[in-house]
């Protein structure tokens, strides 16, 4: 039995290739799966938010004389 996937033969690899690709699909089935029923009642709704007065942001705490 070879330790080392450098010396692995040919069969070994493909392997290792089928059960990689095997369980990404599995993966991939089950997270497709996980959300296929849509419920309305988690349905948000949009929110319109208008702009208002313009605002100035500082980092310094001192005033401002116009």
């Amino acid at each position: 039995m070879n330790h080392s996937i450098y010396s692995a033969d040919r069969s070994t690899h493909l392997k290792i290739v089928v059960v990689a690709l095997v369980a990404g699909i599995a993966v991939a089935g089950f997270g497709i799966s996980a959300r296929t029923g849509s419920d309305d009642s988690y349905a948000q709704s949009t929110r319109v938010i208008k702009a208002g007065a313009p605002v100035a942001v500082t980092n310094s705490n001192a005033s401002v004389v116009r």
